[in-house]
């Protein structure tokens, strides 16, 4: 059986072999230099749209992949649904109701939700747009990669960084305002929810049974 001291110095071994060099300002920042913003989009039901809605629908969708001029990612994450702490929570107040036809609906209800999770594979969906940038595509980017740095030439010159980022969320404001059209919506995701989103995929099990710590209380050097 391992022990705490063994995970944790297994997390860290595992670190070295991540593509990812510094979560900064709502930043990816990759070793080798790019960076990545990720969006977090809603869905849509299509198929209850009516025939002129979903039209619309595939002709923004349409325009919107016709004016990308750089690549992005379209990311679907699948996961099977934790209601554990839902659980839990009705339970302490089937443990406080005093009114006892309540606190019988209460467990019945439990009993409903337990069954529920028993019969049938519950997966929730979430989706991201992950929208990259490289100095590389910047103005004179092409001849600053190839004397290297990577992510530490960025991060040690503020006003590299920041001229980057500008060109980054220049491409995120493009995202939003013409994928919007198709009905969607959608929310940049900032430091600490990129954090979250990272440890949640690397560490799926373990998120899922502890959740996540606060952001001061984690390892996180690469």
């Amino acid at each position: 059986m391992s022990t705490p001291e063994k995970q944790h110095k297994k997390g860290l071994s595992a670190q070295k072999y991540l593509e990812i060099s510094e979560i900064k300002d709502g930043i990816v920042i990759m070793k080798n230099g790019s960076m990545k913003a990720i969006l977090m989009v809603s869905s849509i039901n299509f198929a209850l749209k009516s025939i002129d809605e979903q039209d619309a629908i595939v002709y923004h969708y349409q325009s919107f992949l016709n004016s990308l001029d750089f690549s992005i990612q379209i990311v679907v994450n699948s996961r099977q649904l934790n209601l554990d702490n839902y659980l839990q929570v009705l339970k302490d107040q089937e443990r406080k109701q005093l009114n006892e036809l309540l606190r019988m609906q209460i467990s019945s209800y439990i009993q409903y939700i337990q069954g529920l999770v028993k019969m049938a594979n519950i997966v929730s969906k979430t989706f991201y747009v992950v929208i990259p940038f490289s100095a590389s595509e910047s103005a004179g980017g092409a001849i600053k990669s190839l004397t290297g740095g990577g992510a530490s030439r960025i991060l040690n010159n503020r006003a590299t960084f920041e001229k980057y980022k500008d060109q980054l969320f220049q491409r995120v404001d493009h995202v939003i305002e013409n994928l919007s059209g198709t009905g969607l919506h959608m929310t940049l995701l900032n430091t600490q929810e990129l954090i979250e989103l990272y440890y949640n995929l690397y560490n799926p099990e373990l998120s899922e049974k502890e959740g996540l710590a606060e952001m001061s209380d984690l390892d996180l050097s690469i």
